[in-house]
């Protein structure tokens, strides 16, 4: 669970924040959208809530990223 945890020596701090950023950039994504999306037409989308909810999902998606992430390599994985 933890093989790429960002607390590891062997995992690159600066290119776990690039992958965890964009990730939790596409993860606000597609809350905005999906709450934009309930909306019949763009006067009736309730906009503190599609950005509230947004910023909670990059939020969450920043924190499960702490435990690791497949797109990140640590250096124990280049060696073998």
């Amino acid at each position: 669970m933890f093989k790429n945890c960002v607390f590891k020596v062997s995992v690159s701090t600066c290119e776990w924040a690039k992958k965890a950023g964009f990730r939790a950039i596409k993860t606000m994504a597609q809350t905005a959208l999906s709450l934009i999306a309930v909306g019949s037409t763009i006067a009736t989308v309730d906009w503190k809530v599609a950005f509230s909810s947004a910023i909670v999902a990059g939020v969450i998606s920043l924190l499960t990223s702490i435990a690791g992430l497949p797109e990140v390599k640590s250096s124990e994985e280049s060696t073998k």
